[in-house]
This record gives structure tokens, sequence and C-alpha cells, in this order.
């Protein structure tokens, strides 16, 4: 799985992207916003790590996530 965070503008948020293994998007939420229903994704329990990812991706880079 891959994550990608997305810059916006103006009026659009900041998004995050999660991505299988063939590029395909399997999800797409705001950066700012609690982060839920994970378990459609494979990652629950594993909210805390996943925010600490996120917070430290760069804005376009492209990052294995492997949590």
């Amino acid at each position: 799985m891959y994550i990608i965070k997305v810059k916006g503008k103006a009026k659009i948020p900041d998004y995050i992207q999660l991505r299988d293994e063939a590029f395909v998007l399997i999800a797409y939420f705001r950066a700012d916003r609690p982060l839920k229903d994970l378990h459609r994704y494979g990652l629950e329990g594993k909210e805390t790590e996943l925010a600490a990812v996120i917070a430290d991706l760069e804005f376009g880079k492209l990052r294995a996530l492997s949590l």
C-alpha cells in the first residue's frame, strides 16, 4: 500500500490518498479530519501510527506505507 499527501488550494483542504500495489486509489480523506473507518482498508488499530506518518509526509511525495 502507498500513501501520498495532496496539497489543497484556497478553499480546498489538504487530502491523503491511499493506493494499493497497482496504484489504484482505495481511500481519499482530508488530512485534518480524525481517522475513522480504517477497518475498510485493513488499518484498524493503527490510527496513532498512521497519524504520525501523515504528519511526517511531504506534499506530493509517494511513499510505501508499512505499519
